[in-house]
């Protein structure tokens, strides 16, 4: 099984394999930097003692040449004191060579091998420039040196002098570099490591607030919530987050509201049926009354067809399993075909209908949807309208769409109840006068119906006189 870091552990590992690399980067370029700084600054000074030297050389000429041939004790013992003096004051060792190549005078022999200068240097020199070597001049010395060398002309003889600088010293340097670049090396990690641990501190606590919350909805907790904090990345996140468990949480208290209702609306006729089937069976109601409770039965049960028949329609519909036939045609056929459907029960209520038969007015969209959206609409005028009300039909086209009205007299809706009248399963307080029959779904399913067709939905009320029910279609050609 393979083993996940966290957050911090991933950032903190990166954060100091960058500074790791960094410092490596910046210790090797430090290092060749300080190298060369070195290795010139040798070459300078040692230059600069073959200035010195080469001036001192001139006050052995005298006399005889101290390029052509070993010098007396005295004279030797004078001119070996005078280099000996750049040796003790710069630690360079300073020597001079015949012209064939021979070292003729030095400050410290035990440094030579051999006692001959190679002939491509002094062929080098002889061409009128100094020259700088790095190692051991060709074999002239035991260990590794820095060497300056010159060409000089004394008392009319011709001669070599070198200064050289063990090789040693840059070891030294570099490590005494190397111990202080480490040093600001490991302060820096530390100072670096805490500011990451800070910053990722800061970082990881909010996507672990998020992760938390998360298991939490996880778990059915539709009330957890993400602290909003943090950048502004973390703190949009967390705003999501929030919103999209709102939006959870709505739907699972609109879920146990919709299963309740569901149960209330069935358990209802279910009672209803119950009690009249045994009121029969066991002779409470008299046989003659039989047929009127059996129809009673029957309605029942046909409502709870119609209830369930319902549900079903609203869970295709707002799962968008039902497709949309649009087409063109005339409006107000519909409507007609509605109209004349319920006619007995309009005429049993002695309804007044006002405004059909219109010119022919064409929408487009699917019949069978506008046809239901009517249904429901004039199904609960009928309801809703006392006898010798009147039931009002008007529709009109504006710009590219058509809007329709269906007014009803009666109690209508109360201003506080407005608003609500299309959510599933509402019903006004009973003691308004509202038929307490219906199942709360028919507008629902019209707002449904009328949003899939393009257009809008909504009620207007005036209390004790009148309500309406006002939607849009798409305008036919």
């Amino acid at each position: 099984m393979s083993r996940r870091n966290t957050i911090s552990r991933e950032f903190f590992s990166t954060i100091a394999v960058v500074l790791v690399l960094g410092l490596s980067v910046m210790c090797a370029i430090q290092t060749a930097l300080s190298a060369a700084y070195f290795v010139n600054e040798r070459r300078t000074a040692l230059t600069a003692i073959l200035d010195g030297a080469s001036a001192l050389s001139q006050r052995f000429a005298e006399g005889g040449s101290i390029v052509t041939k070993p010098l007396g004790d005295e004279r030797a013992q004078d001119a070996r004191s005078g280099f000996e003096l750049f040796n003790t004051t710069s630690g360079a060792l300073v020597f001079v060579a015949s012209e064939d190549g021979q070292v003729l005078i030095h400050t410290d022999g035990a440094e030579f091998a051999r006692q001959y200068i190679p002939q491509e240097l002094l062929d080098e020199m002889n061409q009128g420039g100094d020259v700088f070597d790095t190692g051991t001049l060709g074999g002239v010395y035991k260990d590794k040196y820095y060497t300056a060398g010159r060409r000089i002309d004394v008392d009319g003889a011709v001669g070599y002098l070198f200064a050289a600088s063990p090789m040693t010293a840059l070891g030294s340097y570099i490590m005494d570099m190397l111990v202080m670049f480490g040093i600001s090396a490991a302060a820096i990690l530390l100072l670096c490591s805490l500011l990451c641990w800070v910053l990722a501190r800061r970082i990881t606590g909010p996507i672990e607030d998020i992760s938390e919350a998360a298991r939490r909805l996880g778990s059915g907790d539709f009330t957890a919530r993400a602290p909003v904090d943090g950048c502004v990345e973390l703190a949009d996140f967390a705003t999501t987050f929030n919103n999209m468990a709102m939006r959870l949480q709505t739907i699972d208290n609109s879920r146990g509201q919709f299963m309740g209702n569901i149960a209330h609306e069935l358990r209802t006729p279910m009672t209803t049926i119950k009690g009249f089937i045994d009121g029969m069976l066991d002779g409470t109601i008299p046989p003659e009354e039989n047929h009127h409770y059996l129809t009673i039965v029957s309605q029942e049960t046909g409502r709870l067809a119609r209830l369930v028949q319902n549900m079903l329609d609203i869970t295709k519909l707002e799962a968008g399993e039902v497709p949309v036939h649009a087409q063109n045609y005339d409006l107000w056929k519909t409507v007609t075909d509605v109209v004349l459907s319920d006619e007995q029960r309009i005429e049993d209520g002695k309804i007044d209908i006002q405004g059909l038969g219109g010119p022919p007015l064409a929408i487009y969209a699917d019949p069978d949807f506008v046809h239901q959206v009517v249904y429901n609409i004039v199904d609960n005028a009928i309801k809703f309208t006392p006898e010798g009300g009147t039931i009002s039909f008007a529709a009109q086209r504006k710009g590219n769409m058509v809007e329709v009205s269906i007014e009803n007299t009666g109690a209508g809706i109360a201003p506080e109840a407005l608003p609500f009248v299309f959510e599933r399963f509402y019903k006004e307080d009973r003691s308004r006068g509202m038929n307490t029959r219906g199942s709360g779904l028919g507008l629902h399913i019209c707002k449904i119906l009328i949003n899939l067709s393009g257009g809008q939905i909504h009620a207007e009320s005036e209390e004790g006189k009148w309500c309406r029910f006002v939607f849009t279609l798409p305008a036919g050609n």
